[in-house]
């Protein structure tokens, strides 16, 4: 029971930001909207989407919008075969409708407890005092990566941009990023975006991060997806954070703390109100 509602809170921080997600795709006059997507990967990797390697978040992503898209089009495609008529369809939607009182009941029970929850700013900056090495922004670098099949396609690629340095190499490393890379995020030139130490595969990782901004790596990086060349394009320090910076995320953590407390409470008080019996 624990797990189900720490889940559930994951999800408000997680979804919260996307209450008017952007539209991802249209299947005949429908949306799919971020918010969607997000709370099915949320769902999906147990909250633990973000600490994916980019590659892999994309090609998650990508997978669930399509499954989304395949689904949509069996729904519109059973609405026109008349599925929703009948019989079948009605009685296991009944049953369904039963089982979906009780969870979303819960779900709105669980969510007025949360928000019944308070936490004074004087403790937030309580906690902030008395932890304030806890809030460092890790040292970050922005990579791009050509990713190929085999060594040899990958040398040929380092060969091909041998001599180019300042923005000649960046651009030449975009366009052969999306005329060759097998990765998903070739069409954008190779783009990882900016990223921690560690969220990367190790052998990327340890490369990327003892290479020079604005320079490739010298000899292809393996890894279980393939061969990489890498382009660093920006390296940011590490930063203490502010408590500005951090003062909502404090506040929700504690809020967070609070009402597992408040939760084990509450249960052991119902469970003490209730007849419960299991079968042997």
């Amino acid at each position: 029971m624990r797990r189900q509602f720490t889940m559930w809170a994951l999800g408000v921080l997680l979804c919260a930001s996307a209450v008017n997600g952007a539209v991802l795709a249209t299947v005949n006059g429908d949306s799919i909207t971020s918010e969607e997507v997000n709370r099915v990967l949320l769902e999906g990797t147990q909250g633990r989407f973000d600490s994916l390697p980019a590659d892999k978040q994309n090609e998650l992503r990508q997978r669930i919008i399509e499954g989304m898209v395949a689904q949509q089009l069996v729904f519109d495609d059973a609405k026109k075969a008349g599925v929703l008529e009948s019989k079948e369809f009605k009685l296991e939607y009944q049953k369904l409708s039963e089982r979906m009182k009780t969870q979303l009941a819960a779900k709105v029970w669980e969510q007025q407890q949360f928000e019944s929850i308070k936490v004074d700013a004087k403790e937030v900056k309580a906690y902030f005092d008395a932890n304030a090495d806890e809030f460092i922004d890790k040292e970050k670098i922005h990579a791009r990566h050509i990713l190929m099949k085999n060594s040899v396609d990958a040398e040929e690629v380092i060969k091909s941009l041998k001599g180019l340095t300042g923005e000649k190499l960046k651009a030449e490393f975009i366009s052969l990023a999306k005329s060759k890379s097998t990765g998903p995020s070739a069409a954008k030139g190779g783009d990882l975006g900016y990223f921690p130490r560690g969220q990367m595969v190790p052998s990327f990782n340890d490369a990327a991060f003892a290479m020079k901004e604005g320079t490739i790596s010298s000899d292809p990086v393996q890894s279980q997806f393939g061969y990489h060349v890498i382009y660093l394009e920006d390296k940011v320090p590490a930063k203490k954070m502010g408590f500005d910076e951090v003062k909502n995320f404090i506040e929700q953590r504690l809020k967070m703390d609070k009402f597992k407390v408040h939760m084990e409470k509450k249960m052991s008080v119902l469970k003490s109100k209730a007849k419960i019996t299991y079968s042997k």
